[in-house]
């Protein structure tokens, strides 16, 4: 086992509490583990001096900066947020460092994330439906002769027909030039690649032919088009297996971060082919790099795997992302009463998307539900298995723009709320995505106020992200730093003072992070991210209220996207964003788009489930609905107007 694989047992006195963490963790990653609070304002910089803590046993990698004397540092005092973990260490909390000074053993609310719900390709398998809907087949036919001079097609309709009862089989002048050679390159032994139909009465599409035995060798795209970011994977599509995954940033990004502003650009002069482009090089470029990376599939003597080699491409975007791709003018999109060209699209070949992909390439589309509910949730609904379950569902994706599906294998109603970016960092002053240095954890001391900043990656604080600024609102409101209207207590305290935009609350001083300014959080943020949790949750309500059920009714949330990863659970009912429930309701599925994209490359059945699933869903436009904004109101406060909808959270409080 390596030296990272390996976990060791951490115990923190006086408080007597052990956590197991991997090699390389941090002191202070594995005392919020344990459920203990350290001060640390500078988040893993080593500047601010604070997170001192003694060694009993062991020792530790680094743990020195210029904030700790030579005396300290013999005497067995580390720092925590750079000390690494590399054996079985004891650590004691020093006295000078209590409860009254701002110290260790100061405990926690305990952190509950979402279960990860793991799509498993044996399912697929033991259900029978693993069958891609482009199939490879080797067919060994007879030669012709005086006694059977059947033209070339004849011939191979028949063969496969033989082998395979596929009748009905359309080809194209592409592959009818090719026939005649393929044929008689390697004595009448050719491999046919065939588009599957959908359905009984659709016929098969011949796509290719190559002389020889190529069944071997049968890849596939899955493609997830985000407003933010677009992912892909390589896939064999006879092992089912992902050969290799890439991402970029949506490069439209550059036009406006929103759908609406790129739809406004889409409507100028050759806007929308520049929309267009944008997102096929960005498609292209992903391509090319998974291409390189992509090991040779086992038992293969053919090499690395070519782009001629890619038989079908699976997209899932939102509606206007989709539009854009296939350019089809978005206009009404965003006008009422909001009206798409299509949420349909048929099969078409890959490479008149723009796509540098070989011509026999088939594209399958996501179907988009309506304006605001596009194939990214369709697919997310497919690939959770939610349209399969007898259990009443709540399915959300938390984005710019938040999509709620409530439903079962029954019945299906979805809408779509306008969340604003605040989740993804987004219209906060000091917010940012979630990369190296965004704090993403928080805790605070509840007598002192001073902060444990946890960052990604453990590098010095230079921001906010969507999951922090979440835990951070949650825990400062459970503290009684917040009121419900999202503002400030009057406390005296110098980490809370007045700024340019109201009062806020200091996470890092200037000379403790990585930013040149202090990094704070101030009330128009808040009310930013109160207005933004406040949409979704009313969107939730409102549609369930639609249907006739109450949040008591629900037996499982699905929460799907990035944000969703990394939503601790207790802040997210906190602060009123999801109902309260039992966090062993809760599922995460990732990337729900890209898994319904992936899983639609490798199952034909669940590419024909898609049709029925779009028809019996019912799609409601929350902005024409009137309680819509009373349930709007009444949740931009923390949690909510209505407190006995979080009687567990009042609880809380009320203990503090």
């Amino acid at each position: 086992m390596s030296d990272t694989q390996s976990k060791y047992t951490i115990t923190f006195l006086p408080a007597n509490r052990s956590i197991r963490v991997h090699a390389g963790s941090s002191l202070i990653k594995a005392a919020r583990k344990a459920g203990l609070h350290i001060n640390a304002s500078c988040g893993g910089a080593g500047v601010c001096g604070k997170c001192r803590v003694l060694l009993e046993s062991g020792e530790v990698r680094g743990g020195r900066s210029e904030k700790l004397s030579a005396e300290d540092y013999a005497r067995g005092y580390r720092q925590a947020c750079i000390a690494e973990i590399h054996e079985e260490i004891t650590v004691r909390i020093p006295e000078e460092s209590g409860r009254q000074k701002g110290g260790l053993s100061t405990d926690i609310p305990p952190r509950h994330h979402a279960r990860m719900h793991i799509f498993d390709m044996e399912d697929l398998k033991k259900e029978g439906i693993f069958y891609p809907p482009v199939e490879k087949v080797c067919l060994e036919l007879s030669r012709p002769d005086v006694h059977d001079n059947r033209a070339d097609v004849g011939r191979l309709i028949q063969g496969l027909a033989d082998q395979m009862d596929r009748h009905r089989l359309v080809t194209g002048l592409t592959v009818l030039r090719k026939i005649r050679r393929a044929l008689r390159e390697n004595d009448f032994l050719v491999t046919v690649t065939i588009e599957l139909p959908v359905n009984a009465m659709s016929k098969s599409h011949l796509l290719n032919i190559q002389p020889g035995r190529w069944t071997h060798r049968n890849f596939g795209l899955a493609f997830d088009i985000g407003t933010t970011t677009v992912y892909g994977v390589l896939i064999d599509l006879n092992s089912g297996n992902i050969l290799a995954k890439d991402s970029c940033y949506n490069p439209q990004m550059s036009y406006g971060e929103d759908v609406i502003s790129r739809i406004i650009h889409a409507e100028k002069p050759r806007g929308l082919a520049m929309m267009h482009e944008l997102v096929t090089d960005a498609m292209n470029e992903i391509i090319t790099k998974m291409l390189k990376t992509a090991p040779p599939p086992p038992n293969s003597s053919h090499g690395p795997i070519t782009r001629d080699e890619i038989n079908s491409i699976t997209i899932a975007g939102n509606t206007t992302m989709t539009h854009l791709l296939l350019e089809l003018e978005p206009d009404n999109i965003r006008r009422s009463p909001y009206v798409p060209v299509s949420t349909f699209f048929p099969p078409m070949r890959a490479e008149d998307l723009g796509l540098t992909l070989p011509h026999h390439c088939v594209a399958l589309l996501y179907p988009a539900i309506s304006s605001y509910v596009g194939g990214d949730i369709v697919a997310g609904v497919m690939g959770s298995g939610m349209y399969r379950t007898e259990l009443l569902t709540l399915f959300i994706d938390v984005g710019t723009n938040a999509e709620i599906v409530i439903g079962n294998k029954e019945w299906l109603a979805c809408a779509a709320c306008s969340a604003g970016p605040a989740f993804e960092g987004g219209g906060i002053t000091h917010g940012m995505r979630a990369v190296e240095g965004a704090i993403s954890d928080f805790s605070i001391n509840p007598e002192t106020l001073e902060p444990m900043n946890v960052t990604v990656g453990e590098k010095p604080a230079l921001g906010i992200c969507g999951s922090g600024l979440l835990i951070l609102v949650a825990t400062l409101f459970e503290h009684g730093v917040l009121n419900q209207s999202g503002k400030f207590n009057a406390i005296d305290n110098p980490r809370i003072r007045e700024g340019r935009n109201g009062r806020e609350y200091v996470l890092a001083w200037k000379d403790e992070c990585a930013a040149d300014h202090d990094i704070a959080i101030n009330e128009v943020d808040i009310n930013n991210f109160i207005r933004a949790k406040g949409a979704i949750f009313a969107g939730i309500t409102t549609l369930l209220e639609l249907v006739g059920l109450q949040v008591s009714d629900l037996e499982q949330i699905i929460l799907a996207g990035g944000f969703g990863s990394f939503i601790d659970l207790d802040s997210a009912m906190t602060v009123g964003l999801l109902p309260e429930v039992d966090p062993d309701k809760v599922l995460y599925v990732g990337n729900g788009s890209l898994m319904g994209a992936w899983m639609s490359e490798l199952s034909n059945h669940i590419r024909k489930d898609v049709v029925e699933v779009v028809r019996k869903m019912t799609s409601f436009e929350l902005s024409e609905v009137p309680s819509f904004k009373d349930q709007y109101v009444a949740s931009i406060f923390l949690p909510h107007t209505d407190l006995s909808l979080f009687p567990k959270v009042e609880q809380r409080r009320t203990l503090r």
